[in-house]
């Protein structure tokens, strides 16, 4: 429909004013056409408009908020980092800040792999290739591939539930397991399985004397249990959360130990989530990429993974989270069945472009292309270890994983991240941001540049010398 410019002019006006227009309009008005309108009220004052003005501030629906989301502790970690960082940017313009904080990767896309995501776009673009909507679990080829080449047949394609990261798919298991479950974390840990658990309404209020949430059981992980919990110690959850390699520690579970855990959750009947996000870093023989190389882990496990790291995917999204046909709930019905549903029904699946690209990781030239990424980012983390261990300083992770963690000899880790913002110009990550266990520690990511990398040393030396 065409509107003569006076009539757009007076609808504009109106809206503003908070005049009512003529209930209909002809299609097209000639200019010596004239509209008429009568006001919907009639301001009295200056001040009653701008009383009408702050009412409609500070209006509220009669929605009631979320109890959970109160419960949270201030915001969550990274974009907490993100502003302080921007912070001291404002302050100082002129920065030159190196990033050693968030695990987001650098380097670009190799070629082989590019070359699949530009084969899904390419593929769009054709009647007899174009795609729409295709399966919530992910393009059947991808997860025979998944299941082949990175569990080498341990699990079945049926089995692989394709999605857009092992961040969100945390979310979506939540969402799963409900608000009548206990949750186990390892302390310190990523902060997505606390954050989820008190969203879902698993948790009590945060005790401030703990830094922990009541009905979240805490799982001791530091030097002297070598960041590995002992469960048999820890009282009994529904569901397990464990990261290995360990996202903030940097260290790899063994394999005696992912045995021990298994064997513990078989026998309370408890449910194993395992994070192995970080599985292709391992390089060290004889540790375990999968929790299905343990025996006995399809009946109580479920592992999520991502391409993010192996690939530089972090801007791409592309995960997966394995459930096994043996894996139920107490009821009998199998753990894959509910979650399919949340997928189905929450889900379109995957980018048909994405997954285009994951197929091209998991080709021979793809995955020799992921070896030399890898290999990229494990030299950077020795750099940052070096480093650290050269100023005497006790460093964990960096073989198997690409962050270190750094004790900081009874300082807060908060004061320390600071002091190097503003003496060295480099971000870091504060343990404490992990959790209180976390607290005296530092971690710093190999995701950087190598050249950045090296500067930030160079920095850190200047200042901790």
């Amino acid at each position: 429909m065409k509107l003569h410019l006076s009539a757009i002019l007076l609808l504009c006006a109106n809206a503003v004013s908070g005049f009512r227009t003529p209930s209909t309009l002809p299609s097209t008005l000639p200019p010596s056409t004239k509209l008429s309108y009568t006001p919907s009220y009639k301001p009295t004052s200056k001040t009653s408009l701008q009383s009408t003005t702050d009412q409609s501030k500070t209006a509220s629906t009669g929605v009631e908020r979320n109890a959970n989301f109160a419960k949270l502790a201030g915001g969550y970690l990274f974009p907490e980092i993100a502003r302080r960082r921007n912070a001291y940017l404002e302050k100082n313009p002129d920065a030159n800040i190196i990033s050693l904080g968030i695990g987001d990767t650098t380097q670009p896309i190799p070629p082989n792999i590019l070359a699949g995501l530009m084969s899904g776009v390419t593929n769009l673009g054709s009647k007899d290739t174009y795609s729409g909507y295709g399966a919530e679990q992910g393009m059947g080829p991808l997860r025979e591939k998944i299941s082949s080449v990175l569990y080498d047949g341990r699990i079945t394609a049926d089995e692989v539930f394709v999605s857009d990261g092992a961040k969100c798919d945390i979310q979506r298991l939540q969402n799963m397991f409900g608000n009548k479950v206990t949750s186990a974390v390892q302390d310190p840990s990523y902060p997505v399985y606390v954050d989820t658990s008190v969203m879902m309404g698993q948790t009590g209020n945060l005790d401030t004397s703990t830094s922990q949430y009541d009905n979240i059981v805490y799982m001791e992980c530091n030097e002297s249990n070598g960041f590995f919990p002992d469960l048999s110690s820890t009282e009994r959850a529904d569901v397990v959360y464990l990261c290995s390699p360990n996202n903030p520690t940097g260290v790899a579970a063994t394999r005696p130990q992912l045995e021990e855990i298994v064997r513990i959750c078989k026998e309370r009947g408890s449910i194993l989530v395992f994070d192995a996000a970080y599985a292709p870093f391992i390089r060290s023989e004889g540790v375990p990429k999968s929790i299905f190389e343990i025996e006995g882990a399809r009946e109580c496990a479920i592992e999520v993974n991502s391409f993010s790291k192996y690939a530089g995917f972090t801007g791409v999204r592309l995960g997966w989270t394995v459930i096994p046909s043996e894996l139920k709930f107490k009821d009998g019905t199998p753990v894959k069945q509910d979650f399919n549903r949340v997928m189905t029904t929450s889900f379109n699946g995957a980018s048909n472009i994405v997954q285009a690209g994951g197929l091209a990781c998991l080709s021979p030239e793809g995955m020799k292309e992921i070896t030399t990424l890898i290999d990229y980012y494990l030299e950077n983390a020795k750099i940052l270890s070096d480093t650290f261990t050269g100023m005497g300083y006790d460093v964990y992770g960096g073989t198997d994983a690409p962050y270190i963690f750094v004790g900081l000899k009874g300082a807060k880790s908060w004061d320390t991240f600071s002091e190097i913002l503003e003496k060295a110009e480099v971000v870091t990550i504060p343990g404490a941001g992990f959790g209180p266990g976390g607290e005296g520690y530092l971690r710093l990511s190999a995701f950087a540049p190598r050249e950045a990398v090296v500067e930030a040393c160079e920095r850190l030396k200047k200042v901790f010398s």
